[in-house]
């Protein structure tokens, strides 16, 4: 069985148990919505680690739930009366600049990648928000600024390390267990904890872009603009439309701050003197309120929403991949986004086309190769008394824009009440996810996640 003084012997990163000081911040998670009190934290400081914890897990019968960046929305790196594997302490990043690859550990984030791949001028594609742990992110596919160019997170990994449900750590690559390699990209946390991964960069250093910001009477003109250029855009542009209530920044006029407004928020990863003009088309749509474009180094504007995104909100969200992003479905949107909630809150809708096309459905675990868009409704707000109706908003609102959607979603942006979308979100690659499951994880240790039962 294995008692916690045998676990505490077994592992070199600090073990937290109720009433052990630090045992309250540790069980912390990004979404405050969920408090819950595993048995115990295990902070990882190498794979071997991993392997102890996952055993005690396995061979105790607890449940097991794994953290890397923290911020799963149903909070899933949390249990109660579980063990917690937490990779926070395993957040190195090395790169090599001569092979254009980089190692980053099961707890790094995407902060952390950044600010070591851009010292040489390199970059992979990310998320949107820094803090986001570059594991999570990838395992559920990755969506990022840098998508439509150099593809998805998962489309960049070259090799992960795994401990499997039998405590084994193993290593998949195309060469290397390559069944469980597959399941990996797109198939989210269900078939290990990956304690280490390397990515494939890209020559991106500096970028042109930023946020514009439209009057919601211009929506509908600004998303359907966006729309119409992105299919056949250079792949070298990226960026979103979205919905934002104005925060009070220095670009955005004062009397405007707290109105709600639609933006495009750009990123030009080609050669920066054509960036103004890439960007400039944005401003055909509609007359630009307010804006904060120029040339940054990419990490910026990788980093540029995270203070709308602190540790200790409200988290609740719904997500659907679009092909066809019709009129209706805009004006879907524009019947709900005008609610926005809070200022944290954000309806996003993200150009997946390009690179992200040019890699077949059956390629990896992540199916919607055919999507052209993931949408987001984004409800995070500070104060948990608003939670019913917030979370009200969130569901009507996808109901309304479901109609005109898929029947899946991207995983990392749904909700703890999703389970019953797992087939679809997987589509055709569903039946062979189960088998990659059975082989690796027959008893399902790991299924605290979108869950692929075996």
């Amino acid at each position: 069985m294995g008692t916690i003084e045998d676990l505490r012997e077994r592992t070199r990163g600090q073990v937290f148990t109720d009433g052990d000081e630090g045992y309250d911040e540790a069980r912390r998670v990004h979404n405050a919505m969920h408090d819950r009190r595993p048995r115990v934290v295990v902070r990882c400081e190498n794979a071997g680690d991993v392997m102890a914890a996952v055993d005690f897990a396995r061979s105790n019968e607890l449940d097991l739930a794994v953290r890397g960046g923290g911020h799963s929305v149903p909070a899933f790196g949390t249990v109660d009366d579980g063990v917690v594997v937490d990779l926070s302490g395993m957040r190195n990043v090395r790169v090599n600049p001569v092979s254009r690859t980089a190692r980053a550990g099961g707890g790094a984030t995407w902060g952390d990648f950044n600010a070591a791949t851009h010292a040489f001028g390199l970059a992979t594609t990310g998320g949107i928000i820094s803090t986001t742990g570059v594991g999570g992110l990838t395992l559920g596919g990755g969506i990022g600024y840098l998508d439509r160019g150099l593809g998805l997170a998962c489309d960049n990994l070259i090799s992960a390390d795994v401990v499997t449900a039998d405590g084994q750590f193993l290593i998949a690559s195309e060469k290397e267990n390559d069944d469980l390699f597959w399941a990996l990209r797109g198939g989210g946390g269900n078939f290990g904890v990956v304690t280490a991964l390397e990515f494939k960069l890209a020559p991106v250093s500096m970028i042109y872009g930023g946020p514009m910001l439209f009057e919601m009477a211009d929506a509908a003109a600004v998303v359907a603009g966006f729309r119409d250029m992105i299919g056949d855009a250079p792949e070298q542009l990226g960026g979103f439309p979205a919905f934002q209530i104005a925060p009070p920044l220095p670009f955005i006029p004062e009397d405007r701050h707290g109105d709600v407004f639609a933006l495009i928020v750009g990123c030009w990863a080609g050669e920066l003197d054509r960036g103004e003009t890439e960007i400039s088309k944005f401003r055909e749509f509609a007359p630009v309120v307010a804006e904060s474009v120029g040339p940054m180094p990419y990490p910026a504007l990788n980093s540029a929403f995270d203070a709308l995104v602190p540790p200790g909100l409200q988290h609740y969200w719904k997500a659907n991949f679009v092909t066809e992003l019709t009129d209706e479905a805009i004006q879907a949107h524009l019947r709900h986004a005008p609610g926005l909630p809070a200022v944290n809150s954000t309806v996003h809708i993200y150009p997946i086309n390009g690179a992200c096309h040019r890699v077949t459905p059956g390629a990896t675990a992540f199916a919607y190769r055919d999507a052209n868009f993931a949408t987001v409704i984004a409800g995070m707000w500070p104060d948990a008394a608003d939670n019913d109706a917030n979370i009200e908003w969130v569901k009507s609102y996808y109901d309304d824009v479901a109609p005109h959607s898929e029947s899946g979603g991207y995983i990392n942006f749904m909700a703890d009440d999703d389970q019953g979308r797992i087939r679809d979100n997987y589509k055709e690659n569903y039946d062979r996810l189960v088998e990659v499951k059975r082989k690796y994880d027959p008893g399902n240790l790991f299924h605290l996640n979108q869950n692929i039962a075996p």
